[in-house]
């Protein structure tokens, strides 16, 4: 018999819903929040806001493009964290209204541990790989930065994380400093293709282990712009290409870097990346090129599977389903989540 979930991601400002069957995915729908863009970053009350009146249409129109009727929905899965509090109470009071009123099992799903088992998600028509456990992934995005030993689909060991900023955080705060809209990050990875990424040196810190650090070269960055606008104005208008590649190059390689170092502690050579950053153009054509150099078996998901999506949300919910994870009515949203 197939299991068919429904799922439901609002851990930020996307509204987002999917219907994975069998594994398979058969919609994923994001409503994005414009809104935001004038304010620099995300308002959490707006987002919760705009999350209660978008979270009906987007299930909806879920379920018509997966072409299933509701009866057929074996279970419903929903982001419970981490995550702004407003937006995940949208998400979790609707899928428990949605699991009584259809009489199935809820699924809470933990954000991050999505993005990490993004990876197993199956299109059909396509020649689906997935990763061999245990497996090494690279899990960044605007608020985490993390890598992490994948044991199995819900066994995950955190060897290395950022001990302040996030990397995607260090894009969207440095990509303000240079006058760009929220968020940034996908405005510098279009302008550095322009750039030269050697133009500009800024600073790597030096953290020992597996850990990561972005806030000394996002200060780093403040200053080599001040210094820079004092002697010319118009020196960021002048210079987006190089600016944007050169803050890039750095990023991707502290990143790098570190991928590169846990591979050889560990001994794994299955290697997967996670979260919006892994979206990033850069880092995408540099670990495609160590993979090579290294002899790693790499996986990286499509672009849409990696910015905040219920599809993620889905496929955990299928694979706890199918273990028989399964939550209580009394459940309540967490703001802070371990993987």
């Amino acid at each position: 018999m197939s299991v068919t979930i429904l799922a439901i991601e609002t851990s930020c400002d996307d509204t987002s819903a999917a219907v994975i069957r069998d594994g398979y995915i058969l919609s994923n729908l994001i409503a994005g929040q414009e809104i935001h863009r004038s304010y620099g970053g995300v308002v959490p009350e707006l987002a919760s806001r705009a999350h209660q009146a978008n979270i009906v249409p987007v299930i909806d129109q879920a379920i018509k493009k997966a072409g299933i009727g509701i009866d057929e929905i074996s279970a419903v899965a929903f982001t419970r964290g981490p995550g702004l509090l407003g937006s995940l109470l949208v998400g979790t009071s609707f899928a428990k209204g949605f699991s009584v009123a259809r009489k199935i099992p809820l699924i809470e799903v933990n954000h991050l541990q999505a993005h990490v088992l993004a990876h197993f998600i199956l299109e059909k028509g396509k020649e689906n790989q997935v990763p061999s456990m245990p497996f090494l992934c690279l899990l960044v995005s605007g608020g985490h930065t993390q890598l992490i030993v994948v044991k199995s689909h819900f066994e995950m060991e955190v060897i290395g994380h950022t001990l302040d900023d996030a990397a995607g955080e260090a894009f969207d705060k440095c990509g303000k400093l240079m006058g760009f809209p929220y968020p940034s990050g996908p405005i510098i990875d279009k302008l550095s293709t322009e750039g030269d990424p050697n133009a500009f040196r800024f600073s790597k810190p030096f953290v020992k282990g597996l850990d990561f650090s972005f806030s000394g070269l996002k200060t780093n960055f403040l200053y080599f712009l001040r210094d820079k606008m004092k002697e010319n104005p118009e020196f960021i208008s002048e210079n987006k290409g190089d600016l944007c590649a050169s803050l890039q190059h750095t990023i991707i390689s502290i990143l790098i870097s570190k991928l590169i170092k846990a591979s050889a502690q560990t001994g794994i050579t299955e290697i997967g990346i996670a979260g919006g950053v892994s979206a990033n153009s850069g880092l995408r054509n540099l670990i495609k090129h160590e993979a090579l150099k290294r002899k790693w078996k790499l996986f990286v998901p499509p672009v849409s599977y990696t910015t905040d999506n219920a599809a993620m949300i889905g496929i955990t919910g299928y694979y706890k389903y199918l273990r028989g994870y399964f939550s209580r009515q009394d459940i309540s949203p967490l703001a802070r989540f371990e993987v």
